[in-house]
Order: structure tokens, then C-alpha cells, then sequence
């Protein structure tokens, strides 16, 4: 039998961990299983802290010594860690995204909501301090095609969708650091040798060519993302975003895919399909960084960059003209979605630290 959980014993488990839980919302929880709960709880410890990790009923993915960490975690066992295991692990590191099983939780719209108002994570205080909480969700919920509330529904995506944003630009700063910092020293080492054909090889530069690879290693804006993100999937209630992850539309010939409702019968494509929220926006920011439909839009970044000018994405966009069939039209709405909705409020936000030392959990 499965044991159950209340939500006031969760709130009392994470008060013994030293948390704090904003009380004014309460839900019951009683009928929800241990498997979840367990999940919810170890989501509720890391975005308070904050930290960040996927909801997964399954850990199949983690190795052996790191599933015994969660189990401490969980389980609040006393037994001590290896010494072999570093203290101030990151959990992001442990569970891929990319090859996460398929049957992870999808929290519904109203428990993230919960989530976010007990962990005070909102717009409004993003765009002012430009702080975001790393609560990097695996799914969109399902009812947020119901939520009847434009604004309500589109913060909602917007909070979704800011975290891995930022996730995968915060990747290619460091990337960007590292590769200026090895471009500045007279020889370099076999390891970093090896780095740089490792990054050749990333962003396709054939000829390691590394004013190319400076080009096409950069970050894109998140106000330009989240555009995209809301035009391509009617701002999460599309059926590829909601059976797919698939937050960009883009296609593929070979690869698993959704194949358009209506599509002729002679179609040959279909729109890529991910396991993970946080892998589709992996692959659109590699899509922008190297196909050679988007060589202007880098030109053109790479000229901001040099007039050491912000990432205007309303500029950038311009650039973006054959990411869709209306071409220029596409652009004006993105650019609307943009203004309208005061994206690049977010564009210098940044992610709270995602480390915790797990011997303070024990």
C-alpha cells in the first residue's frame, strides 16, 4: 500500500529543513501518492533554496551513487555520504535532460501555480530585480489552454519558459568566456586543444574557423525566445507544445516528429518532438547559432556585439524573416508580442544559483 502524504506534513518536513513556505494558499494533497509527493517535495527544497530539478517518477538515469543521494534526501536518512561524492553537487548536472524517460510528471496548472506563489516567484518582481527562480519544469500543464485569463495565461507560459531560456544562454556565456580566454594565450594546452574541436564540431564549423565559431557561440536574447515560443505554440496550448515539447515549430525529415493536422498526404515533414521542455529550447538555440538560413541574423548580432551594444531583439528579428512562410509579417508579430508584452524586461535577468550542499539536507 501506498503511503499517503497531507500538505501540512509537507510544510513540517520542509520547516525541520530550515524552509520557508509562504501559508496564505492552502490545496489538499491527500489524495495525491507517494511517488509524486516525493517528487513535489524534493521540487519544493530546490527552488526554495533556490535550486533547481526535474520532476521524475523514475531515476533510471542516475547513476548508482547518485540515486543513494536521493534517497538520503527523501528518506532524510542519517547515514553519511561517500567522501568520494562532492558536497556541493548540482543535481543539474546528474539528471540529462535529454535522456530523461518519457513517463515524468506533468503538474497541472494549478500546483504550479502553487509552486510559484509559495516559492514568490512572479513577473513583477522579476522585472524589477531580475532575479529568476531555477524552477525548470519538464512539461507544460495541460489546462493551461483553459485558463481563461489572457494575462494570467500568458505569465504563466512566460514563467515556464524564462528559467530554460536562461538555462541554455547561461551555457554558451560560459562557453563564450572560455573561448575568449583561450583565443587571448600565446599556446594552448592538448585539453584545450581538444575543447575547441569539441565546439567545432557543436556549432558545424567545418573548417575551424574560429572567427566563425566567436559568431555562432552566442546567446540569444530571451524576449526573442519567449516570442517565438508564444507565436509558435498559441502561448503553450498547441498541440505540438502539449504532446511534443515543442516550442518552435521546427521541422524535421528524418527524426521523430507530429505530423500537421491537414498535412497532404505527399508531406514529408513533421515538427520535431522532444522529451523535455528544456531539450527543445536546446535545439532552437543550436538552429538559430548554426543553420545557414540565420547567417544574417548572427552577422548582425555579431555587429551589436562589436559596438559592444545590447542584444536588441527587436533589431535581431528582423533577421528572422524565413523562419516562417509570412516572412515580414511574421517579424511585425514578433516584434508585437514583444512590446506589447514588455519581453526584454527580461533579457538582463538572470538565474538564481542552481548548487546546494546536500550535508545540510541530512
Amino acid at each position: 500500500m501506498k503511503e499517503k502524504f497531507s500538505f501540512s506534513e509537507i510544510k513540517n518536513f520542509l520547516k525541520k529543513k530550515g524552509f520557508v513556505i509562504n501559508e496564505k494558499k492552502k490545496s489538499n494533497y491527500g489524495s495525491l501518492s507517494r511517488t509524486f509527493l516525493t517528487s513535489l517535495i524534493i521540487i519544493l527544497i530546490f527552488f526554495i533554496t533556490p535550486f533547481v530539478i526535474d520532476v521524475t517518477k523514475k531515476s533510471t538515469i542516475i547513476s548508482k551513487e547518485n540515486e543513494n543521494i536521493l534517497k538520503k534526501l527523501t528518506k532524510n536518512e542519517n547515514s553519511k555520504l561517500d567522501s568520494e561524492i562532492n558536497h556541493n553537487f548540482v543535481f543539474d548536472d546528474v539528471l540529462q535532460l535529454e535522456d530523461q524517460p518519457t513517463d515524468t510528471v506533468r503538474l497541472s496548472a494549478s500546483t504550479i501555480e502553487e509552486l510559484f506563489q509559495s516559492t514568490n516567484y512572479n513577473l513583477d518582481d522579476v522585472r524589477k530585480n531580475k532575479l529568476v527562480k531555477p524552477i525548470r519544469l519538464t512539461f507544460l500543464p495541460e489546462e493551461i489552454k483553459q485558463i481563461e485569463n489572457i494575462k494570467k495565461r500568458k505569465d504563466l507560459f512566460i514563467q515556464i519558459i524564462l528559467p530554460l531560456v536562461i538555462k541554455e544562454n547561461n551555457k554558451i556565456k560560459l562557453d563564450r568566456n572560455k573561448l575568449f580566454s583561450i583565443l587571448n594565450r600565446n599556446q594552448n594546452t592538448t585539453v584545450e586543444k581538444n575543447w575547441l574541436n569539441a565546439k567545432f564540431k557543436q556549432y558545424g564549423v567545418v573548417n575551424k574557423d574560429l572567427s566563425t565559431l566567436k559568431i555562432r557561440m552566442d546567446e540569444v536574447p530571451a524576449s526573442m525566445a519567449i516570442a517565438q515560443a508564444a507565436k509558435e505554440t498559441g502561448w503553450g496550448t498547441s498541440r505540438f507544445a502539449q504532446e511534443g515539447n515543442a516550442l518552435f515549430g521546427q521541422w524535421t525529415w528524418t527524426g521523430e516528429g507530429i505530423k500537421p493536422a491537414g498535412a497532404d498526404n505527399n508531406t514529408t515533414h513533421k515538427v520535431m518532438k522532444f522529451k523535455v521542455l528544456q531539450a527543445s529550447v536546446k535545439a532552437y538555440q543550436r538552429n538559430l547559432n548554426t543553420h545557414s538560413t540565420y547567417k544574417n541574423f548572427r552577422s548582425a548580432r555579431a555587429q551589436l556585439r562589436d559596438k559592444s551594444q545590447k542584444l536588441d531583439s527587436v533589431v535581431l528579428i528582423e533577421y528572422l524573416d524565413k523562419y516562417a512562410e509570412t516572412g515580414k509579417a511574421y517579424v511585425r508579430i514578433l516584434q508585437q508580442i514583444i512590446r506589447q508584452n514588455n519581453l526584454e524586461d527580461f533579457d538582463d535577468a538572470k538565474l538564481l544559483p542552481m548548487s546546494i550542499n546536500l550535508e545540510s539536507l541530512i
